[in-house]
């Protein structure tokens, strides 16, 4: 299906199924609205699902992973290759998503979106866009159709899941290089300066961060993209991952299934999928604030507000991974507590 086609079939919100999680949270014997955004999170995942009725015990965390050919200015750390030796690591359950995921009882998926010169794995998915993007200092990353194509792959990744039973996902990455690319198109879709949106990665020395800035602001006037049409500025600036991650969020609305947002890169995804269909907001759920410059604002630019805040700076879908046991929490309260009715307690009411 083409991407216009699908967009135009994502529906809006149930106000009515929020309304009544809305009565069931203030029917608990508690301060109104005191769990705050824990209480928002829900209410949301009822109007996107159509249900008070809320589910989340099947989820999957989708770490799409792929190589950026800007790593060649030296805007990492390392090279290209950590990419397929971490995708390695996550089919074998090993990386820290992997043991994340454990304790929070989800799936993890990795996906190889486009990883340099990778054979395939047993446990990797093969989802390949392109055999890693091209240098976006020297031309586009990517063509339009193939960035079209990593984000219809994400688009089914999300809908293979749900039909497994995925009531909740998280987007994740794993890909040398990928900051740079996010804060590429963060910067033009923010309309803000490159040096505001660009941080340190993985680590990178002022020499390094230097070549980061660089790479982006050459990137930039080299390509000139259009900030009005987020799919030139993803193909022109982003990766395969990025792509694919943005089609993870359409998808989710698509289906009607939760998607909480990880670090940077998975917002910046976020972002690209919301300038594309504004209502792919309503299925997207913020997990926390990355420490990289531009996490907060690129939060800002979505209305969403993180539940959690610990300057984490990892990826792979942990920061997203590490607010499902938060949700879980909350659905224990929405579900189990007595109400005001059974405790023979008069009713908050607003004041």
């Amino acid at each position: 299906m083409e991407l216009c086609k699908l967009i135009e079939q994502i529906e809006p919100p149930d106000e009515t199924a929020r309304a009544a999680a809305k009565a069931r949270w203030d029917a608990c014997a508690k301060p109104l609205g005191s769990l705050g955004l824990l209480e928002t999170a829900i209410c949301d995942i009822a109007a996107l699902t159509g249900s008070a009725d809320v589910d989340l015990s099947d989820r999957a965390a989708l770490v799409l992973c792929a190589d950026n050919g800007v790593v060649a200015r030296g805007v990492a750390q390392t090279g290209s290759e950590v990419t397929a030796a971490v995708a390695r690591q996550l089919a074998l359950g090993r990386t820290s998503v992997c043991r994340m995921a454990e304790t929070a009882h989800c799936r993890v998926v990795p996906v190889d979106m486009g990883i340099r010169d990778f054979p395939g794995c047993a446990g990797v998915l093969d989802r390949r866009a392109g055999n890693g993007t091209a240098d976006l200092t020297t031309g586009p990353a990517m063509t339009r159709s193939e960035a079209e194509a990593a984000i219809l792959a994400g688009v089914e990744l999300a809908r293979e899941e749900a039909a497994r039973g995925a009531r909740l996902l998280a987007a994740g990455e794993m890909g040398i290089g990928n900051t740079t690319t996010s804060s590429a198109i963060a910067s033009v879709l923010l309309g803000a300066d490159p040096e505001t949106v660009t941080g340190r990665g993985a680590g990178l020395s002022d020499e390094g961060l230097a070549r980061k800035l660089a790479a982006i602001r050459k990137g930039i006037y080299v390509n000139r993209p259009d900030a009005n049409d987020a799919l030139d500025v993803l193909a022109k600036l982003g990766g395969f991952d990025l792509a694919g991650m943005c089609g993870v969020f359409l998808g989710g609305a698509l289906c009607r299934v939760p998607v909480l947002l990880d670090g940077f890169p998975s917002a910046v995804a976020a972002l690209c999928a919301a300038r594309l269909c504004p209502g792919a907001k309503h299925a997207m759920l913020a997990s926390h604030v990355s420490a990289e410059p531009a996490g907060a604002s690129v939060l800002r630019a979505l209305g969403k507000r993180p539940l959690i805040t610990a300057e984490l700076r990892l990826g792979e879908g942990t920061g997203a991974v590490a607010a499902m046991p938060l949700l879980d929490m909350a659905l224990a309260v929405y579900r189990e507590s007595y109400t005001f009715a059974e405790g023979g307690i008069e009713p908050y009411t607003p004041q």
